[in-house]
């Protein structure tokens, strides 16, 4: 998600946040984000393109590497992985010395660079943790699974058609690499409570998404034309989720339809029509500040279930006279589930958990189809990718 800069509002609105977050993730987790809000403000860099930890420990785990060392890999990625594992961390990469030095001093790697390459290289390295600006998440995931390192791909994994098929042809060519996608949302407890729910019905499904994002500048790298825009680097969330909901036969062709107004670079309202009738809104809005971060509603009727998600804290359930609600004492996004997945998978070497090539390529022609159908006003028919022996 773009990120806010809280360290330059009152500083009541600062303490206000922060009880408030406690409130949503817990005491650790908060902490955590304050954390990653001052790394981010960058700090002591180094001269070189290597910065050798000196309180280092040797430790033969230390087999993760993250390139792109923004506030979301600090927080969240290094975060889960450290409480998985204390000694995970080898390296880290980032063209901002100050912040690659941060997150490897923070969680004690051996070093940090500003050159991918001595990552992609180290042979110590078995997982990398792909999560620097949008438009080089591809191109560095390719240069990984090319030298045999299993690659988390943060979202959005691709933001062209050519980058996509680059991407598939370096799977194909390694078929023993893994690769794993930052979808975190469809490991929430609460979504795999529905899918489940929603399997048990059969015939076409009615889904929406309303969703309240940051507000953020005009001048933001998010909105730099090669980045993708919200779409891409926001909105691909959700329309990751639709495709989880439908069932795998009735995904394609589908049909993108748009509404959105060309002075708005982040209101957009997104139509799909499925194959076997099913319908999915996803209406996303970033008209202000949203204090408790992203808020998100889905709504889904399939058959005889009406059912609810509110922020992946709460979960409702209809199903004729039978109605049940669950709620998580915080949300629930899936981070942990998902970051964590991809280091088990690699630690146990189970290709079960790694992402399925088809999805890989079908996610991401339906999210690039969603960007063109807006760009461009008109009504675009997604195809999806044909199928393919699976390298998995």
């Amino acid at each position: 998600m773009a990120t806010v800069n809280y360290r330059k509002m009152p500083i009541l609105f600062q303490i206000r946040k922060v009880l408030r977050y406690v409130e949503l993730y817990g005491v650790s987790r908060t902490l955590e984000k304050v954390a990653g809000q001052i790394h981010a403000e960058g700090g002591i860099g180094f001269d070189g393109n290597v910065w050798n930890n000196p309180s280092a420990k040797k430790s033969k785990s230390r087999a993760v590497g993250i390139i792109g060392c923004g506030s979301f890999a600090y927080s969240t990625i290094a975060y889960y992985l450290r409480r998985e594992n204390a000694s995970f961390l080898k390296a880290a990469m980032d063209l901002d010395p100050a912040k690659a030095r941060s997150l490897v001093k923070r969680f004690g790697g051996a070093y940090a660079t500003t050159d991918a390459a001595l990552i992609l290289d180290d042979p110590d390295i078995t997982l990398v943790y792909v999560a620097s600006n949008h438009a080089s998440h591809a191109e560095y995931a390719i240069e990984a699974i090319r030298r045999g390192k299993h690659v988390h791909i943060e979202k959005p994994h691709v933001v062209t058609r050519s980058q996509l098929a680059a991407l598939s042809d370096a799977m194909r060519s390694r078929p023993e690499v893994m690769v794993f996608l930052g979808f975190n949302r469809p490991r929430s407890g609460h979504f795999s409570r529905l899918l489940n729910e929603a399997r048990r019905e059969v015939g076409p499904s009615m889904i929406n998404w309303f969703v309240a994002g940051h507000a953020i500048e005009d001048d933001h790298w998010y909105f730099n034309s090669a980045e993708g825009g919200r779409i891409l680097g926001n909105l691909c969330h959700w329309s990751d989720l639709t495709l989880e909901l439908m069932p795998k036969t009735d995904r394609f062709p589908c049909r993108v339809i748009p509404a959105s107004d060309g002075r708005s670079k982040s209101d957009f309202v997104t139509s799909i029509i499925f194959p076997d009738g099913s319908l999915a809104s996803i209406t996303f809005s970033a008209k202000g500040h949203t204090f408790e971060g992203v808020r998100e509603v889905l709504q889904l009727h399939k058959g005889d279930l009406i059912a609810t998600i509110r922020d992946f804290k709460t979960l409702s359930l209809t199903r004729g006279s039978s109605r049940r609600s669950i709620s998580s004492l915080h949300r629930d996004h899936g981070h942990r589930a998902n970051v964590v997945n991809s280091y088990i998978a690699v630690r146990d070497c189970d290709q079960r958990r790694r992402a399925d090539l088809l999805h890989i390529l079908d996610t991401a022609e339906l999210f690039l189809a969603i960007r063109e159908a807006h760009e461009t006003g008109q009504t675009v028919v997604v195809h999806g990718a044909q199928p393919v022996e699976s390298c998995n």
